[in-house]
């Protein structure tokens, strides 16, 4: 009932877990990197997400989605988040290899942006491209200013603390109503889309959501005391903590000698990944929803978007190509309020649009700005 018309799904055996994985019937598996697509998810979600946008691709690419550790139908091993996401990155990277994938265009959401980007990092000429959907910051989530210089030693705020365990304890339950704003299907409506978006497929979506273990060092992960406000501060182990800024830091990509194209998409208004982020603790603190906030010297919400730009800008001036999309009154899930928009987007990052046959529709939706 989850799977849409054309796609499968099958587990791969690695050398660090077993991985689900989705592809579409009739793609082929010889396809050569230039023609292969990887889509990896963010957090609180799965492979599930991609298949509208699977669907839509043209039929001659290789598209595959995969399920990160502890999401879908992939092991639920811990996460050990002093490596920041590179458990992840590192499982996509033998996911690939068990395929016989060389090199391939990495597409990453939220938190799978930042996952795309590590493995960019320690594998600059096995990625072809990439584009980065509403992506975490290269600083992390939370507790940095805009030089990416973490507002804590500790990065108080940070991390697995902040989880709501009404929201875990649903997740752990499968809860599909929509009875409570800590409810998997309303913060799938709040935070991930803008207001007026709807799918016939929002059960989908919200099982994708579903399938997150909350086993220990799964999601959310924990927490340890702090004498900074908000009175907790990361801890070592679990998905929300891999985004700590003391472990999270995807700024090196600036560095690496061979830059890939990249692709930034994202809306004007994401709940999530912004630079006033109403999952960011410090904006919350600000804005009077949670009481005690020190103030703007001490504690000012991170501007996620703001730190992306800087860094991409820093990738362009150092001799990579950029080109940022930015689509007006979307949220955080692009590919699912305009997929026309995304798909195309997409097409002519990796180098699709202008071959011949090319089936891709024009759009005039489009906000592209190329820094190239």
């Amino acid at each position: 009932m989850t799977l849409l018309d054309g796609i499968t799904t099958r587990t791969i055996a690695t050398d660090r877990l077993t991985v689900n994985i989705l592809e579409r019937a009739g793609d082929d598996p010889a396809a050569s990197g230039e023609d292969t697509l990887v889509l990896i998810h963010g957090n609180v979600s799965s492979s599930l997400f991609w298949q509208e946008l699977m669907q839509d691709l043209p039929s001659d690419l290789r598209v595959i989605a995969i399920d990160l550790r502890g999401f879908g139908g992939t092991e639920s091993l811990p996460v050990d988040a002093t490596r920041g996401v590179r458990d992840f990155s590192d499982d996509v990277h033998a996911t690939l290899a068990a395929l016989d994938i060389d090199a391939a265009h990495l597409v990453g959401w939220s938190m799978g942006g930042g996952v795309v980007m590590q493995y960019a990092i320690d594998h600059p000429d096995q990625t072809l491209s990439l584009t980065l959907q509403a992506p975490v910051s290269p600083y992390g989530f939370g507790g940095t200013r805009r030089d990416g210089s973490r507002l804590t030693d500790d990065d108080a705020g940070c991390g697995a603390g902040g989880a709501n365990p009404d929201f875990v304890q649903r997740l752990t339950d499968r809860d599909t109503a929509a009875d409570a704003p800590t409810s998997p299907r309303n913060v799938f409506r709040s935070g991930y889309v803008a207001p007026d978006y709807t799918s016939e497929h929002e059960d989908i979506w919200v099982e994708s959501m579903n399938t997150t273990s909350t086993a220990t060092g799964n999601y959310p992960g924990d927490g340890v005391d702090s004498t900074n406000w908000p009175g907790f501060a990361a801890g070592t182990i679990g998905v929300l903590n891999t985004m700590a800024p003391r472990y999270f830091d995807t700024s090196g990509i600036v560095d690496i000698d061979r830059k890939p194209p990249v692709l930034w998409v994202h809306g004007t208004a994401d709940a999530i990944v912004s630079d006033a982020s109403f999952f960011d603790l410090n904006n919350l603190g600000a804005i009077g929803v949670i009481p005690g906030w020190p103030g703007e010297e001490v504690a000012p919400a991170q501007p996620m978007v703001s730190q992306t730009r800087d860094v991409l800008e820093a990738y362009r001036t150092a001799g990579g190509d950029v080109a940022e999309v930015v689509l007006e009154g979307v949220g955080h899930s692009p590919h699912l309020e305009r997929p026309a928009e995304f798909r195309r987007a997409l097409l002519e990052r990796i180098g699709y649009i202008g071959r011949p046959a090319d089936p891709a529709p024009p759009t005039e939706a489009i906000i592209l700005s190329s820094w190239d």
